[in-house]
């Protein structure tokens, strides 16, 4: 045993790799990315280390793997797991042989997602046990646990950490490799019985279910997963339940007063009951400190109500708590000084933190996806035009100046609500704008449906060659994959072409004039047609030296502002000038300049 300081997410991974994992498939997304690319870099090769196409997909390879006795991870979000849901829900009644973890991190806020949803809601959904670390230490810990009573009780489970475990760091102790657990699989035996899924097993599979989870229950109750703090006296009138983050934002907050009675809940499906009767027993009244939803606080009020107990239960649904966002120690500090009609202080020796600016995200400087806006906007302007975003880096297209985001719903979402947009508004220009990861992930199958229902409309795929928003995830268009393999490249244009649509074009944002010019004539033939704007990431490549400005021919216009956005171009004394540190260099600004005021060394067309 060495100690490490780490990510939540890493510590998860280590975890994982110390239970004995032999596969991990999943699809990046914020929070949760950084647990699969944990592993990856933590592979003796040994392992099989994949980043799916979606998170269906990733969910069902790490099944197969865990029906030959392999101990499987498969890593998401909390919408990602919608994606996921279909064979999830059957899953939950076929069960598996080795240890299976789905770990799904919820995004309280939320930060960097569309929505908020509860994980939580999901276990009970799917009636499959679910774990909730409160900290990076019990992350580590808690995961290997979770895959020991996976494969004890022959079900796959779900793990649900929440932002800011996954991206806080700590110091904690992890054990050597020579420590780790060594799992070898058994591999697939033939059993239709119990691998294939008609009606009369799934009938058995239910009556086991509600069977094995009624165990659980109990076994939670007295696992030492969720605890009771402070001695049971007729003292103590009062009592919080808490989980996750915001359980360690209770124990700060109570540091300075032991007049109340904590609960906390590890395992929020199978509910605890046993120990949360205990815990309740009296007690006048709880507070209820969670993320997100009010669910262990609708779990009091059932067993008050089973057992006929007098206890008040508070929270989000009393409006004890805020029912949306985040918690924070300052919130939870105030909520439980009114609970207890006391003044907790906290830290007063330590100065509160200045107002962090407001910095609303944009387009990186350089970012091809500026251009590829830009081109449809000059070419559509005048013309009735709708258009359709989708889950990425381009979704920031919405913003001012550039306004090219009308619609976003979910991923893949765009194609197909571009179509029914469509078949309303006939005289309108649709056009529907995806990223090449998420074409692979979630929008061939609108694409299909384009052309099959026969629509009109301009799907146009922002290929920039990564998965950028979640940190340049290699997908089937890049050639790469999270073995280090170096494999033939899914070429979009290929499928595009394979389904059906007759015209697709290829073209470098970069080059306005012409990028215009395929808009305006593509845009303008009937039924399903592409354009892929294709051009790499200004993260990853920076095309040429930073763009000047000739101060004799700039009048101020600040039209390259106004129409562009761009970040490397600033206000300085008046005028626009180019900030180095970001400016790469893509020569768009200059191309828009009526002025030929900007200069550099991609300016022409």
């Amino acid at each position: 045993m060495h100690k490490e300081f780490l990510m939540g997410n890493a510590a998860i991974a280590l975890g994982a790799l110390a239970a004995g994992l032999n596969v991990v498939s999943g699809y990046p997304g914020t929070p949760s990315t950084e647990v699969l690319e944990t592993v990856a870099k933590n592979n003796d090769g040994s392992r099989y280390v994949e980043w799916s196409v979606n998170e269906k997909a990733a969910l069902e390879l790490g099944a197969g793997a865990a029906y030959c006795g392999a101990r499987s991870m498969v890593t998401m979000k909390q919408v990602g797991l919608n994606v996921a849901s279909d064979p999830l829900m059957s899953l939950a009644y076929v069960g598996v042989k080795g240890g299976m973890v789905i770990v799904v991190a919820d995004d309280p806020g939320p930060i960097s997602s569309q929505t908020e949803q509860d994980t939580r809601h999901f276990a009970s959904f799917s009636k499959l046990p679910c774990f909730d670390p409160s900290s990076v230490q019990e992350a580590y810990n808690l995961i290997q646990i979770a895959f020991d009573y996976s494969e004890k009780y022959q079900t796959p489970v779900l793990f649900r950490p929440t932002t800011r475990v996954c991206h806080g760091y700590a110091s904690i102790n992890v054990k050597d490799n020579d420590e780790y657990y060594i799992n070898t699989p058994e591999g697939f035996v033939r059993d239709p019985s119990k691998w294939v899924i008609f009606p009369k097993l799934s009938y058995n599979a239910h009556i086991h279910i509600e069977s094995r989870n009624e165990e659980l229950s109990s076994v939670f109750s007295d696992s030492g997963l969720n605890l009771i703090y402070a001695e049971k006296s007729k003292q103590l009138r009062k009592g919080i339940a808490a989980n996750g983050i915001s359980y360690t934002y209770v124990k700060e907050a109570l540091q300075d007063t032991d007049s109340v009675r904590l609960m906390k809940v590890t395992t929020p499906y199978p509910f605890p009951e046993k120990l949360a009767l205990d815990f309740l027993n009296g007690l006048d009244e709880v507070l209820c400190v969670e993320e997100l939803d009010p669910v262990i606080e609708r779990n009091l009020i059932f067993v008050c109500g089973k057992y006929h107990l007098d206890t008040v239960i508070k929270g989000k649904l009393t409006r004890d708590v805020k029912t949306a966002g985040e918690n924070t120690c300052d919130s939870v500090r105030a909520d439980i000084s009114r609970f207890l009609g006391l003044e907790i202080s906290g830290k007063p020796d330590v100065p509160p933190p200045p107002e962090l600016p407001v910095r609303p995200p944009v387009l990186c400087a350089g970012c091809p996806h500026r251009a590829s806006f830009f081109a449809v906007k000059t070419a559509m302007k005048g013309r009735k035009s709708v258009f359709c975003g989708d889950i990425g880096c381009y979704t920031l297209g919405n913003a001012a100046p550039l306004d090219m985001v009308d619609t976003c719903l979910c991923m893949g979402a765009g194609v197909n609500i571009t179509q029914g947009i469509g078949k309303v508004e006939p005289d309108t220009e649709c056009f529907a704008f995806v990223g090449d990861s998420t074409f692979f992930a979630s929008a061939i199958t609108g694409a299909v449906n384009a052309v099959y229902n026969q629509a009109n409309m301009t799907l146009v795929i922002l290929d920039n060659s990564t998965t950028a928003m979640t940190g340049h995830q290699p997908h089937p268009g890049t050639g790469k994959t999270m073995m280090g393999q170096v494999v033939d490249k899914v070429d979009i244009e290929s499928v595009l072409r394979g389904i059906g649509l007759k015209t697709v074009v290829t073209v470098n944002p970069f080059k306005l004039g012409e990028a215009v010019e395929t808009v305006k004539r593509v845009a303008a033939e009937s039924g399903v047609k592409a354009i892929i704007f294709k051009s790499p990431c200004a993260v990853l490549i920076k095309n040429g030296k930073p763009a000047f400005i000739d101060e004799e021919k700039c009048t101020g216009c600040r039209h390259c502002i106004k129409a562009l956005g761009c970040p490397g171009i600033v206000i300085k004394e008046g005028k626009p000038f180019i900030e180095e540190s970001l400016c790469t260099g893509c020569g768009l600004c200059s191309q828009v300049c009526a002025f030929g005021a900007i200069g550099g060394e991609q300016n022409a067309e």
